[in-house]
């Protein structure tokens, strides 16, 4: 039976796409079940409906008042409701709470863009390029890793090295990074499902 995914996006849904991709291919036995957007202009929401994935707008601002935990706890129960196997954070912006985290324990997977105890939080491809030029770091990459409330600081799954090449603009790294994102957030979903 496929593994249930629910993916957690607020942009463009490049990743989300890689998803969909290899489910397509059989690469994975899985399906979407529902796709997650805390942005409304969210490309990843029209790449949904296109694969006729039921899809969730929720946004933070109607909790200014409740706060982070408030909202946290709902979208907890919304996302419960499609009974995932798997949580997918792939560009989300969003740090999750244990009022989130505890309806899921161990479920909850993220994509980030620089390796291990590197670069934690938003711009990690623009913050390891410029390491880079600064002659701190050799190389970049990325991790997918469980979520804990502390930013990109969750148990590693997998991690991949991404060079930087000397001639390399901040754009043809970027490209080379999401190419390597896709790849190894397929292949750590794929090796959760199977172990």
């Amino acid at each position: 039976m496929a593994a249930r995914l629910v993916i957690l996006i607020s942009g463009s849904g490049t990743n989300l796409q890689a998803i969909l991709d290899a489910i397509s291919a059989r690469e994975l036995d899985a399906e979407v079940v529902l796709v997650v957007s805390n942005r409304k202009a969210a490309y990843g929401l029209v790449r949904a409906e296109h694969a006729q994935i039921p899809t969730l707008y929720f946004p933070l601002k109607p909790y200014a008042e409740a706060g982070r935990d408030a909202y946290d706890h709902d979208l907890a129960e919304q996302i419960k409701a499609y009974r995932p196997d798997l949580i997918v954070l792939a560009g989300w912006m969003h740090i999750l709470s244990t009022a989130f985290l505890d309806f899921f324990p161990r479920q909850v997977i993220n994509l980030h863009p620089a390796l291990p105890g590197q670069f934690p939080g938003v711009d990690a491809i623009e913050h390891t390029f410029e390491a880079y030029g600064r002659g701190e770091v050799e190389f970049g990459g990325c991790m997918v890793h469980y979520v804990i409330p502390e930013i990109d600081a969750g148990a590693v799954i997998a991690d991949v090295r991404v060079p930087i090449e000397q001639n390399d603009t901040l754009e043809t790294f970027e490209t080379r990074m999401h190419q390597a994102e896709h790849r190894l957030l397929v292949g750590a979903i794929r090796s959760l499902l199977n172990s």
